[in-house]
Protein backbone atom coordinates (compact mmCIF):
# COMPACT_ATOMS: atom_id res chain seq x y z
CA UNK A 1 0.00 0.00 0.00
CA UNK A 2 2.60 2.24 0.86
CA UNK A 3 4.55 1.62 -2.21
CA UNK A 4 1.25 2.88 -4.47
CA UNK A 5 0.86 5.78 -2.70
CA UNK A 6 3.86 6.90 -3.01
CA UNK A 7 4.44 5.67 -6.95
CA UNK A 8 0.93 7.49 -7.41
CA UNK A 9 2.19 10.71 -5.75
CA UNK A 10 5.27 11.12 -7.67
CA UNK A 11 3.44 10.13 -10.76
CA UNK A 12 1.10 12.49 -10.87
CA UNK A 13 3.36 15.09 -9.53
CA UNK A 14 1.55 15.69 -6.52
CA UNK A 15 5.20 15.63 -4.23
CA UNK A 16 8.68 15.62 -5.12
CA UNK A 17 9.98 12.73 -2.73
CA UNK A 18 13.75 12.36 -2.80
CA UNK A 19 14.26 9.52 -0.33
CA UNK A 20 11.03 6.67 -1.25
CA UNK A 21 12.17 4.26 1.41
CA UNK A 22 11.86 6.68 4.14
CA UNK A 23 8.18 7.80 2.64
CA UNK A 24 7.09 4.33 2.45
CA UNK A 25 8.36 4.09 6.04
CA UNK A 26 6.70 6.88 7.26
CA UNK A 27 3.17 5.95 5.57
CA UNK A 28 3.23 2.53 6.70
CA UNK A 29 3.70 4.05 10.36
CA UNK A 30 0.51 5.96 9.42
CA UNK A 31 -1.67 3.01 8.03
CA UNK A 32 -0.65 1.02 11.05
CA UNK A 33 -1.23 3.86 13.78
CA UNK A 34 -4.76 4.66 12.06
CA UNK A 35 -5.66 0.41 12.14
CA UNK A 36 -4.41 0.14 15.98
CA UNK A 37 -6.50 2.96 16.52
CA UNK A 38 -9.15 1.84 14.66
CA UNK A 39 -9.42 -1.79 16.72
CA UNK A 40 -9.14 -0.50 20.14
CA UNK A 41 -12.51 2.36 18.98
CA UNK A 42 -13.88 -0.56 18.10
CA UNK A 43 -12.95 -2.40 21.05
CA UNK A 44 -14.18 0.04 23.28
CA UNK A 45 -17.56 0.60 21.56
CA UNK A 46 -17.90 -3.30 21.95
CA UNK A 47 -17.04 -3.14 25.59
CA UNK A 48 -19.54 -0.24 25.81
CA UNK A 49 -22.30 -2.26 24.51
CA UNK A 50 -21.73 -5.26 26.36
CA UNK A 51 -22.20 -3.07 29.55
CA UNK A 52 -25.72 -2.23 29.03
CA UNK A 53 -26.23 -5.60 27.50
CA UNK A 54 -28.96 -6.05 29.09
CA UNK A 55 -30.67 -2.92 28.16
CA UNK A 56 -29.84 -3.28 24.59
CA UNK A 57 -31.72 -6.57 24.95
CA UNK A 58 -34.79 -5.52 26.67
CA UNK A 59 -35.38 -2.32 24.22
CA UNK A 60 -35.40 -4.97 21.06
CA UNK A 61 -32.39 -2.48 19.54
CA UNK A 62 -30.20 -3.74 16.45
CA UNK A 63 -26.78 -4.71 18.08
CA UNK A 64 -24.77 -3.60 14.40
CA UNK A 65 -26.62 -0.29 14.52
CA UNK A 66 -25.83 0.54 17.76
CA UNK A 67 -22.24 -0.62 17.17
CA UNK A 68 -22.14 1.73 14.52
CA UNK A 69 -23.36 5.00 15.91
CA UNK A 70 -21.36 4.49 19.32
CA UNK A 71 -18.56 3.80 17.04
CA UNK A 72 -19.12 6.98 14.88
CA UNK A 73 -19.53 8.76 18.30
CA UNK A 74 -16.51 7.58 20.49
CA UNK A 75 -14.47 8.31 16.92
CA UNK A 76 -16.13 11.88 16.75
CA UNK A 77 -15.16 12.23 20.63
CA UNK A 78 -11.44 11.24 19.82
CA UNK A 79 -10.87 13.48 16.94
CA UNK A 80 -10.61 9.96 14.59
CA UNK A 81 -12.26 9.63 11.07
CA UNK A 82 -13.49 6.41 10.09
Amino acid sequence: MAEAVVKRLTTRKIMDIRDEPAARAAIRHVVVENLVAEAALDADARKLLLEHAKMIKDSAADYRQLLGKVKEKLARDRGFIL
